[in-house]
């Protein structure tokens, strides 16, 4: 046997056809239709949709018509490139969903309950666009809408609303994930501003966000606040990070602030401890919530379509039982998880939600999610790794939202402190006898 060298092997002849571009799905596989023809929504078997307002179903109707027109074609191939499809953005300020419940000031001042319908509906078709509208819409905008002062609302949120300016939401940081309290950013008082110093890790949309709300202590006070970063601020640096397996489009970034000066005019009045971005942290928690549901409803209309088309034995899969059982689990999840996050909705809408309620929903919703996610797979074989066809995407891209925005076990610890009294979060030290 002949071993080849590396060398040898580079110059060895390669066949004519080493180089070719893949083949069309459509010519590859034409037995079933790749996700970029979206599949029509079947998972509503409960009809949730006459739940809805007609104001509510009539937006649910206009995103969804905009995430299969423009997005689905394109989305396959800026999630296996990892880049954004920066073109969609007018698309999807024409929506008029950026800003959700905001009131005022441009933005669309929808319900909670249509705002997580929109979120939904995006994230149904392609999670990636969903986690940007959720970082930018109910994260850095609703900060500002919630903790900023009436000059700020009126000089950032109309060209926000419209997603003429992008916005990015920086807490987290290398050493402080779950434990975001502790972040070890540092606001230093200086005449006539602040001076911000510290890095910040995951932040989406930061590499080109053109406002950037971040948090920091007071190094006085001790204390959390927030500040208001304009992009290309001397000594601000965001990179993009490599290499996710989920939310590939989406683009997570690491920030350095070395010494970056923010005007007093940019510092966020209402955000004076850490307790006050719970505001913000428990709308935003809904709408995470809804980034699941709306994934799962994608998957199952992949799966219903996909088993139908797709023969092996001389008949459907739909028609062997187990393919049946198992989308039958399947649409049984998406019936509990939607009515779970509707009721969510109604909750805070009534001005009831708890925490521990919003917490035991992201978490539990997360967990059904990677479930169905999983069924799906299976159902699709070969093709269920083939990000052609959804599942496999979806799969993905759900990894991330299981962790972020608290990680399913701290969400849980939130729910369990609640029905419990006791809080759980730190190691007890016990003394050996």
């Amino acid at each position: 046997m002949t071993i080849l060298s590396s060398a040898d092997r580079e110059n060895n002849e390669k066949s004519s056809y080493f180089d070719l571009p893949s083949m069309e799905m459509s010519l590859a596989f034409p037995q079933a239709t790749p996700a970029s023809t979206f599949p029509p929504c079947t998972s509503d078997y409960y009809h949730f949709n006459d739940l809805l307002t007609p104001e509510e179903q009539a937006i649910r109707k206009k995103v969804r018509e905009c995430m299969e027109t423009n997005v689905a074609p394109i989305m396959t191939e800026y999630w296996e490139k990892a880049e954004f499809p920066f073109h969609i953005i007018p698309k999807l300020g024409a929506i008029n969903v950026a800003g959700g419940s905001i009131k005022g000031y441009g933005c669309p001042g929808l319900s909670i309950t249509a705002n997580a319908i929109a979120t939904a509906e995006i994230a149904r078709v392609d999670a990636s666009c969903s986690t940007f509208i959720l970082v930018h819409s109910s994260l850095g905008m609703l900060t500002i809408a919630l903790c900023g002062s009436v000059a700020q609302k009126q000089k950032y949120l109309p060209s926000l609303a419209q997603l003429k300016t992008v916005a990015c939401w920086g807490l987290t940081e290398p050493d402080n994930g779950s434990d975001a309290s502790g972040l070890r950013t540092t606001a230093t008082k200086v005449e006539g501003g602040w001076r911000i110093e510290g890095q910040k890790r995951w932040i989406g949309n930061s590499t080109f966000a053109d406002v950037l709300i971040i948090f920091a202590r007071n190094t006085k006070t001790n204390q959390i606040n927030g500040f208001i970063v304009k992009k290309d601020a001397p000594g601000l640096k965001a990179t993009k990070m490599a290499n996710k397996i989920g939310l590939r489009m989406v683009q997570n970034g690491d920030i350095l602030l070395q010494n970056v000066f923010v005007p007093d005019e940019d510092r966020l009045p209402g955000v004076n401890s850490f307790q006050d971005t719970s505001k913000v942290l428990a709308v935003s928690r809904v709408m995470v919530a809804w980034q699941p549901i709306g994934i799962s409803m994608g998957i199952y209309d992949m799966c219903h379509r996909y088993l139908k088309e797709r023969k092996q034995f001389g008949a459907p899969l739909a028609a062997f039982q187990l393919n049946q059982q198992k989308l039958v689990q399947m649409l049984g999840n998406v019936q509990a998880m939607f009515l779970m996050g509707w009721r969510l909705c109604k909750l805070y809408e009534a001005g009831q939600m708890t925490p521990g309620q919003a917490s035991l929903g992201k978490s539990w919703i997360s967990l059904r999610a990677r479930e169905t996610a999983s069924l799906g797979r299976e159902l699709l074989g070969g093709n269920g790794i083939l990000a052609d066809f959804l599942v496999a995407k979806a799969f993905c891209d759900l990894e991330p939202i299981y962790t972020y925005e608290g990680t399913y076990d701290i969400n849980s610890l939130v729910t369990g402190r609640e029905v419990t009294g006791l809080a759980s979060f730190k190691p007890t030290t016990r003394s050996r006898l």
